[in-house]
């Protein structure tokens, strides 16, 4: 399954568009991660739990675009969008990504 952000694919001629799909991922970030993240905003550095939970959910977001987008037989997924968002709640902080883009089929 090829999956761009360009709202075609080079080589390739997009003759069916089949709609648009989507995929989302909520993940809780534990109060450690937090801790630690903290502490490196303070002194500076990269977060690397931060940085691995935003790339689990991208990625999980991802697959179930792709999912979907199979299930409606694509060849590929145009016009891919990605969008993150920290939601903090009475249990802690979570975080979301959500992926959507255009199903296509594609010669």
């Amino acid at each position: 399954m090829q999956i761009t952000t360009t709202p075609h694919i080079p080589g390739r001629e997009v003759t069916e568009a089949l709609g648009v799909v989507t995929g989302e991922a909520i993940l809780g970030v534990n109060i450690f991660r937090d801790l630690f993240a903290g502490l490196r905003d303070i002194i500076g550095g990269r977060s690397g739990g931060y940085q691995k939970a935003l790339r689990e959910a991208r990625d999980h977001a991802m697959n179930d675009m792709a999912e979907e987008a199979r299930a409606l037989g694509a060849d590929a997924i145009i016009g891919v969008d990605l969008d993150y968002e920290s939601i903090d709640t009475q249990k802690g902080a979570m975080l979301m990504v959500s992926a959507s883009g255009t199903a296509v089929k594609v010669r």
